[in-house]
């Protein structure tokens, strides 16, 4: 296993629980499984902030940040059955990836916490 990258991104779930206000800020961001799995939380802004930061700790772990076509509702966070974080790449994001690596079989691992006022996520690639 080699490393390709690592990215960090810490959140202010009190600035994503005021986007939440605007529907277009969920649609734009998330698909719809994420959407469905936050809403059904007691904390929803924590789940989409630990989420908002996953997406934007892999750009920086894949070298783009959110350019060349990386799209934030391509980049699917979910958790496995053991309850285990992980990440789903998709559609035009996913072709870009596969690009960059020249096709290379990847590894993604994420790692999730929140404290309040924060959330944060680190996101390791490797090859």
């Amino acid at each position: 296993m080699k490393i390709y990258g690592i990215g960090t991104d810490v959140v202010n779930i009190n600035r994503i629980k005021k986007s939440l206000k605007n529907k277009n800020f969920i649609t734009r961001l998330f698909n719809a499984n994420e959407i469905k799995k936050c809403n059904t939380q007691i904390n929803k802004a924590n789940c989409y902030a630990k989420r908002f930061a996953a997406k934007e700790a892999f750009s920086k772990a894949i070298g783009t940040g959110i350019s060349r076509g990386i799209n934030f509702d391509e980049i699917i966070v979910y958790n496995i059955k053991s309850g285990k974080p992980t990440i789903k790449l998709l559609g035009n994001t996913k072709k870009i990836v596969n690009k960059i690596l020249n096709k290379k079989k990847i590894s993604i691992f994420l790692s999730l916490s929140d404290d309040k006022p924060f959330a944060v996520a680190t996101v390791v690639i490797s090859i």
